[in-house]
């Protein structure tokens, strides 16, 4: 493939799609997240895969697995974890079988926001596909996207 191959060229498009269409949701998710509820998209999503967790064996995730989850590195979930360990949403505490491990709970205000903040955030992915959806360019995109049926 060469840099002018039609092929190369249709990939390059469709990752440029793909790439405006979350960029529009993410900034109108943001909006109605901060306006809201004070709270940041990537706030959004720690608290809402840390909410999933549960007690007993494999029920925490390592800072690892959760940086993954939130689409951030190690560094800045630590930092975002700490801000809303500052905020009293999230709780921080050693592990009972290894010392060196760190479980993040949220608490019962982070829930509450949670609990508040995800009909926003539902209601304004809800808006921005409907307003990507009246672009010819975004529009397959956004069928794809509304056809995902993702278990977690």
């Amino acid at each position: 493939m060469t840099a002018t191959d039609p092929a190369l060229t249709a990939l390059a498009q469709g990752w440029c799609a793909l790439s405006l269409l979350h960029g529009k949701i993410d900034a109108h998710i943001e909006r109605a997240l901060q306006s809201g509820h004070d709270l940041s998209v990537r706030e959004y999503s720690l608290l809402d895969v840390l909410s999933r967790q549960h007690s007993g064996p494999g029920g925490h995730l390592q800072m690892k697995q959760v940086a993954d989850a939130v689409v951030l590195s190690q560094s800045a979930t630590t930092r975002l974890v700490t801000r809303l360990e500052d905020r009293g949403l999230l709780t921080r505490y050693l592990c009972d079988t290894d010392r060196r491990g760190i479980y993040t709970d949220v608490t019962e205000s982070g829930l509450a926001l949670l609990a508040d903040a995800r009909p926003t955030n539902d209601r304004a992915l809800r808006e921005a596909l409907d307003e990507a959806a009246e672009n010819p360019q975004l529009a397959p995109l956004v069928r794809t996207v509304e056809a995902l049926n993702v278990s977690a």
